[in-house]
């Protein structure tokens, strides 16, 4: 993370979707880097800063997340569970965005602590659109709390 340590996290397994959301934040949100993983463990990874990203600091943490809902390892809905359990990965924005139109996912999803829940449009523009907006939305006009100081931290369980 080289941009000021502020991040989107992009959590998809599925290539083409990833590919889509990536090409569009790379549009719209270009103050931010952009992390892919593409499971819901390499996400927690990601959030606790252990294994390939033992480089990077566990108090720099995404200022939004995009996770799908059908992921390997660890589903969103348990990612959301874990994220919200958790001090310093509560008050992340996660926005759901996710193919599934199965009433359950979307009722867990918001059980779990999801700010948003967006079904993913089949149409490139309608898609790209959907992510400007979201990114818009979450980076700009949402007034977040100021990121914790690492002394605040210390002590914080990881994420397992």
């Amino acid at each position: 993370m080289d941009k000021g340590d502020s991040c989107i996290l992009v959590v998809e397994d599925n290539e083409d979707d990833a590919a889509i959301a990536l090409s569009a934040l790379k549009e719209h949100a270009r103050t931010h880097d952009i992390i892919r993983v593409r499971d819901g463990a390499e996400a927690r990874d990601f959030l606790n800063a252990v294994g390939q990203f033992s480089h990077r600091h566990v108090c720099q943490m995404p200022d939004l997340v995009l996770l799908d809902i059908k992921l390997p390892k660890l589903d969103g809905v348990q990612l959301l569970k874990v994220m919200r359990s958790e001090k310093r990965t509560r008050s992340i924005p996660v926005v759901v965005l996710t193919s599934s139109h199965e009433e359950s996912d979307l009722t867990a999803a918001y059980e779990m602590g999801a700010n948003s829940y967006i079904r993913k449009p089949v149409n490139y523009d309608e898609f790209s659109r959907a992510i400007r907006d979201v990114s818009r939305y979450w980076l700009t006009v949402n007034k977040m709390p100021s990121k914790a100081a690492p002394d605040v931290l210390r002590g914080e369980r990881d994420l397992s």
